[in-house]
């Protein structure tokens, strides 16, 4: 297990013109399931179909048609509440949120205000090595997402596409125990690493799969302790929410923003107004959308059309049994098993296919040579081309059989760079290569020798240099290499100058 023994940074200090101030931040996090069909109907949820094309006769609110549960997404529910160590509420219910929008075609929202089907939580966020934050989470609610409004088609009507109507989300409520930006973004990313490792949602948010609303407020300094203390939010500031946030980019320069422009309102002796807000990236601000709506202004009232849901603790057993091994606990074993850095774990461990890459290629050899190269080499490369583990053209047998042929001695660190750059853009079996194209290192010691003797006759001022500063006798490695075509054993080559020149 990983070491839990953290300490908590210290919170974002804003300093304004007259007083400094700490910022307090909650998220609500809509995931969208991972799900072939809708929460309450049978249509697909693939992304990027043809417009209406996605939609059943439930998501159209058509008159008489009746949802119908989909039990897949309740179970990715509760296998998520599980993955953050929550509390599954074996009983829960829907409600209707009532509110008017184009693309909400019932005109209400099923979701679940009362009886969440996921209660209290966590997420351990890590900020750097021995520095995490523990991030609470509220509930976890499901609800029906709705369609999308197109604007920029016709630039005198809108249009309204319904696929994404009914699709499932998953609402993650976390308390207001965020205390920067940095740690916003650092608290999405560890969330979406989890959903991925869970299958529960591809955390895609390009596509719009995982969106952000961010509630941001300001407070002086202590008032934070002085909450946490009661549970009285009466100590903190009024909050005003930013909606759809899905950059970490975006959110943390949202945040920031709408924290000083809060932090100038008060000192001016102004009052914040609750309400929602916009982030506009291309102004780099925030801009008022609507009032902030209480549950009270939905109408909130149980869903006639479904009975209440009742699950056995068997089940939810089962499915905890199921659970994969969770981003911390992986961690905490590539860094016991394969002697990895608290950092290199973390970057093999960030996303599963990473992890299960790096796991083929360092099963029965050195760890930290495998960490190495999948992250300096592979990972780098694949960088640069814009390109994910899943493009990867050089597998983890043919990556494994580079480290193989370095741990033999087959072949030097500057050999196997060449021989990398052969696999990645033409493929073939590393060891075959080598053999078919000379690339074996040169071990003889007798031929090593004799190109060390054949420099150092010619360079004898270079010699005298080298006696009196032992450390110019690097140059008659490089120039000893060079002549072997690199193939000579470094250390072999090392070993001889030394000796030849006495040092």
């Amino acid at each position: 297990m990983l070491d839990l023994t953290y300490t908590a940074p210290a919170p974002k200090v804003i300093a304004g013109a007259k007083d400094d101030w700490e910022l307090v931040i909650g998220m609500e996090i809509h995931a969208q399931v991972s799900s072939n069909a809708k929460l309450f109907s049978g249509a697909s949820t693939t992304f990027g179909a043809e417009p209406n094309s996605n939609v059943a006769f439930v998501d159209a609110a058509m008159p008489g048609m009746l949802p119908v549960i989909n039990e897949y997404c309740v179970e990715q529910a509760v296998r998520t509440g599980l993955g953050l160590k929550a509390e599954i509420n074996l009983f829960s219910a829907f409600d209707r949120k009532n509110y008017f929008y184009p693309d909400l075609p019932q005109g209400y929202q099923i979701s679940q205000l009362y009886h969440p089907i996921v209660g209290e939580g966590e997420v351990l966020v890590e900020m750097g090595p021995g520095v995490a934050r523990l991030v609470r989470i509220e509930r976890i609610h499901l609800e029906q997402d709705a369609g999308k409004s197109i604007h920029d088609m016709d630039p005198n009507m809108s249009f309204v596409d319904l696929n994404r109507t009914g699709v499932a989300l998953m609402e993650i409520v976390s308390r207001p125990d965020i205390r920067g930006p940095e740690e916003a973004a650092a608290y999405v990313t560890k969330l979406r690493q989890i959903l991925r490792y869970l299958g529960t949602c591809d955390g895609n948010m390009q596509n719009g799969n995982l969106r952000a609303d961010v509630n941001v407020s300001v407070c002086r300094p202590g008032a934070y302790e002085k909450y946490q203390a009661t549970q009285d939010f009466g100590h903190l500031g009024t909050r005003c929410e930013i909606k759809n946030m899905n950059s970490m980019r975006f959110i943390q320069q949202a945040i920031e923003y709408e924290a000083r422009r809060q932090i100038a309102i008060l000192e001016d002796g102004g009052s914040v107004v609750q309400e929602t807000r916009l982030y506009d990236p291309d102004k780099g601000e925030t801009r008022s959308m609507r009032s902030k709506e209480e549950a009270h202004d939905y109408r909130y009232f149980p869903c006639p059309d479904l009975l209440p849901l009742e699950i056995e603790q068997g089940w939810v057993d089962d499915i905890a049994a199921s659970l994969p091994e969770l981003p911390d606990e992986k961690k905490a074993r590539f860094m016991g098993d394969f002697g990895l850095t608290d950092y290199d774990a973390s970057v093999l461990t960030a996303d599963t296919a990473n992890a299960a890459y790096f796991e083929a290629v360092a099963e029965g050899r050195d760890g930290k040579l495998a960490a190495n190269w999948v992250i300096n080499e592979l990972f780098g490369r694949l960088k640069k081309e814009d390109h994910d583990i899943s493009e990867s053209p050089v597998s983890p047998a043919q990556l494994g059989g580079i480290i193989d042929l370095i741990t033999k001695g087959d072949i030097s660190g500057k050999i196997a760079k060449d021989l990398f750059e052969i696999v990645y853009t033409e493929g073939g079996d590393p060891a075959q290569i080598v053999e078919a194209r000379g690339m074996k290192q040169v071990t003889d010691t007798g031929a090593i020798e004799a190109a060390v003797d054949d420099i150092i006759a010619a360079n004898p001022a270079q010699v005298e240099k080298a006696k009196a500063n032992p450390k110019l006798a690097g140059w008659f490695v490089g120039q000893v290499m060079k002549a072997t075509g690199g193939k000579a054993n470094p250390k072999a080559v090392n070993d001889i100058v030394s000796a030849k020149l006495g040092l």
